[in-house]
């Protein structure tokens, strides 16, 4: 699977030249395989990617700007639909693709919630049984009587100060 990416070389708005800069850049980046399709000098390309938008991706004005994102014939979005993707850490899923082997890559909601026996929420309920468990035990009540032993918090940051200069060796200080 190739991905697409519909740019106009010739372009003259710097937004757009910037936004397809981006785009293109982080597939390089990521050694995503791409193919860029040029709409300004190609009629061929600009009429295949307008007929592929999906109307509800159209702007009002009917005419899809450039960047325009498929895998292969699939619609992926446009820059901003992109940038989301990017920025929640989904562009594998966005794209269409597989992540890379041991890549640390964020699933999409809807894929979490497909997720089979269990999910994030067991994980959670699992670490608050685990502290309940903890304070019953008392470890957390040994943890407290430790921290009352320091004293009140001036004379605990008076013993870190003192550790500091017995053990830092500064120039230029007189003792405190």
């Amino acid at each position: 699977m190739v991905i697409k990416v519909f740019v106009a070389t010739s372009s003259g708005s710097i937004a757009i030249r910037k936004k397809q800069q981006e785009v293109v850049g982080f597939l390089e980046a990521n050694k995503i395989d791409f193919k860029e399709f040029d709409i300004a000098g190609d009629e061929d390309n600009r009429k295949w990617m307008r007929e592929n938008v999906p109307g509800e991706k159209k702007p009002q004005n009917g005419i899809p700007l450039p960047p325009q994102i498929f895998n292969e014939e699939q619609y992926c979005g446009d820059f901003d639909s992109f940038f989301s993707a990017k920025e929640e850490n989904i562009i594998y899923s966005f794209l269409g693709l597989a992540p890379p082997p041991g890549s640390k890559v964020t699933k999409s909601p809807e894929e979490a919630s497909s997720l089979p026996d269990g999910d994030g929420a067991g994980e959670a309920q699992s670490t608050t049984e685990g502290t309940e468990k903890a304070e019953e035990s008392g470890e957390h009540k040994a943890q407290k009587e430790g921290d009352e032993d320091t004293g009140d918090l001036a004379g605990s940051q008076e013993k870190n100060v003192s550790v500091c200069f017995s053990h830092c060796s500064f120039t230029g200080f007189s003792s405190i």
